[in-house]
């Protein structure tokens, strides 16, 4: 697989798509937002500055303020790739990600999604 691509990725480039896929499904953007606070560590004020200045997934993930203790209870398939087997960091990090907007769009209550 290869992972370059989703290094230079622009997060602003992918978060209108998670937005519009919560949305298709009755859920909203606040909920989104909710998953990557909740994920990263970020604030809506610096999540709004990494949009501003299209920063890509590697940096955004890399200056995390604080990423979830209950990260690894993220698990399952999410691309055709179990995601605890992802053996880089980086694209484990957006599958986790992908994984949590996922499970928002199919319905599932965010006590579940955010591991409580």
């Amino acid at each position: 697989m290869d992972n370059t691509r989703i290094y230079r990725m622009s997060f602003a480039g992918v978060y209108p798509l998670y937005i519009q896929k919560a949305e298709r499904k009755g859920r909203s953007k606040e909920e989104v937002d909710e998953i990557i606070f909740w994920l990263t560590g970020y604030s809506p004020t610096s999540l709004q500055q990494i949009i501003d200045d299209k920063i890509d997934f590697e940096h955004f993930f890399k200056h995390a303020p604080n990423l979830n203790s209950n990260i690894s209870k993220i698990k399952g398939v999410i691309c055709g790739y179990r995601i605890e087997d992802i053996q880089d960091p980086l694209v484990q990090k957006v599958r986790y990600l992908d994984k949590l907007i996922d499970e928002l769009a199919k319905g599932k209550p965010m006590e579940k999604i955010l591991r409580k």
